[in-house]
């Protein structure tokens, strides 16, 4: 079961958008609903993460963008949690959810070392063992992009397999950082289609796809590019890509997988 926060309904400047998904999952079979109680459409941040094992790990969320926005902070546990029958296990690591990339099997997951800098109060190493044990796997950390104001890791790369992953195909000096870390660490980058937009906005994140087990809905903006990236999807997937427009969500800051949280 997929989910959603109710405000992408309930928020005139989503509801295109929102009506372009929402259209698309049914099209395509997949099981949907909408939760309230959120202060944001983010889902993917606030909302637990599930490990291998099926355990919840619900996070801290209080992100250091968001300092001086703390009305858009969601609290799982107070404002979600009893709308859901969840077995959660809580943390006191300040982690978002967009940060956590998980392999097929979920026995690794990449995240950047923008998690370093949410918890000072933290030695590096007790850090990344205490979330290798909560989420039950091995730990690639990747350099976040200072220009990234939320320096999620969801927004750089997407596992294609347990060793192989998707990453922007950018010649910048970033994305060259990003391939030598996990070429260190054992993991392949292939390139992936993208393009910049100005601001926040998200608008070229391609690989901010929302995959289920038998679809990967794949974000497009109206570009010369998007041919090109569902052309690359289909090349690199064993799945059914179906394209979103989103651009009404992407422009605040993120796409498909920064929107939806599931249950499987």
């Amino acid at each position: 079961m997929l989910y959603f926060s109710s405000i992408l309904k309930s928020n005139p400047k989503y509801s295109l958008s929102a009506e372009n998904l929402f259209s698309a999952l049914s099209d395509s079979g997949e099981k949907f609903t909408l939760f309230d109680g959120a202060k944001d459409i983010w889902a993917r941040d606030y909302m637990p993460v599930k490990t291998k094992s099926g355990k919840y790990i619900s996070f801290r969320y209080e992100p250091s963008y968001l300092a001086d926005d703390p009305q858009l902070r969601t609290n799982f546990k107070t404002d979600i949690a009893p709308h859901f029958t969840l077995p959660v296990t809580y943390s006191n690591i300040n982690l978002d959810g967009g940060n956590v990339v998980f392999s097929p099997s979920k026995a690794k997951a990449v995240i950047t070392d923008r998690v370093f800098s949410e918890n000072p109060e933290y030695d590096k190493n007790t850090l990344l063992l205490e979330l290798e044990n909560l989420l039950e796997a091995e730990i690639f950390i990747i350099p976040s992009l200072k220009s990234d104001m939320t320096g999620h890791a969801d927004g750089v790369v997407r596992f294609v397999n347990e060793n192989t992953v998707i990453g922007n195909a950018l010649p910048y000096g970033y994305e060259q950082k990003v391939k030598r870390a996990l070429k260190k660490q054992g993991i392949s980058v292939v390139d992936f289609p993208y393009f910049d937009s100005a601001g926040i906005s998200a608008v070229g994140s391609y690989l901010n796809f929302l995959e289920t087990e038998k679809h990967i809905f794949l974000p497009v903006f109206g570009d010369i590019q998007d041919e090109t990236a569902a052309k690359r999807a289909k090349e690199i997937f064993e799945k059914k890509i179906v394209t979103v427009n989103i651009n009404g969500i992407a422009k605040d800051g993120g796409v498909l997988n920064c929107i939806s949280w599931e249950t499987h």
